[in-house]
Parts: C-alpha cells; structure tokens; sequence
C-alpha cells in the first residue's frame, strides 16, 4: 500500500484542473469505502487549512524575489492576517457526503468510477483519486 493518496480535481467540460493535484497520507488500512476516503481526505485538508490560516497569522520578511513573485501572481502576502475562520469538521464530512449523494460531484479510484459510498475498494501503491466536479446546465 502507498503512504500517499494523490488527489486530482477536474471539472467536465474544462481543460484546467479544478484545484492542483496535490497528496494525502494514505489511510492505515488498503481496504476501505468511499465514504472513508471522502472522510480522510477532507479531514486532512481542513487540518491543512487551520495550519495555513496559523501560518498566515504571522508576519514574515521578503525577499525581493517573493515580493516580485508576488507582483507577477496579483498578490503580495506578508502575513499578518488577523482572520480567523472556523470550520467544522464534522459539518464539512458531512457536506461532502451530501454534495455526491446529490450527484453534484463524481469520484474516479484508478480509472473506474465509484458510485457506491459504502462498497469496499483496495487501494495500491499507485493509487488515484480524482474528484469531477458536474456542471449545472443553464436554463435547464
């Protein structure tokens, strides 16, 4: 088994990637459920949240280079944020949850779609998870 999950978003119809791809460890167990991966994964990014929101509460120095970097983005951050936002965790599983049971997003493990929150998957050392997000048709 992996000691990471790699995570991807897409959004059909679109060539950009919804979010980059980014990595979370890999669950304990290579046997697991859908639910449990859209559990894991959510938990790891609103702890990932928390510590970039604590990360930004400090004020740093720059270098010319980051504040250059900065220009050229559209954003120059040296910290000193003093907002605070709280997020709970529990509502925030559960509103993933929600959002595929509603079929606002599909989920794709290795290649081949999963529709059931609760049907076993084994994960393997190469293991994908890419999260497509729908999009509503307009006027529909």
């Amino acid at each position: 088994m992996s000691k990471s999950l790699q995570i991807s978003g897409r959004t059909l119809g679109r060539k950009k990637p919804l979010f980059a791809d980014f990595s979370v460890p890999a669950p304990v167990s290579a046997e697991t459920t859908l639910r449990r991966l859209i559990d894991h994964v959510v938990r790891h990014e609103v702890a990932a949240f928390h510590e970039r929101q604590a990360e930004r509460r400090l004020t740093r120095a720059m270098t010319a280079r980051q504040i250059e970097e900065g220009l050229a983005a559209g954003k120059v951050d040296a910290g000193g944020s003093t907002l605070d936002q709280k997020v709970d965790v529990e509502q925030a599983v559960a509103t993933a949850v929600e959002a595929f049971t509603d079929g606002l997003f599909l989920v794709v493990l290795d290649e081949v779609e999963v529709k059931d929150l609760d049907a076993p998957l084994t994960l393997t050392e190469s293991s994908r998870l890419t999260f497509i997000r729908l999009t509503l048709l307009a006027g529909g």
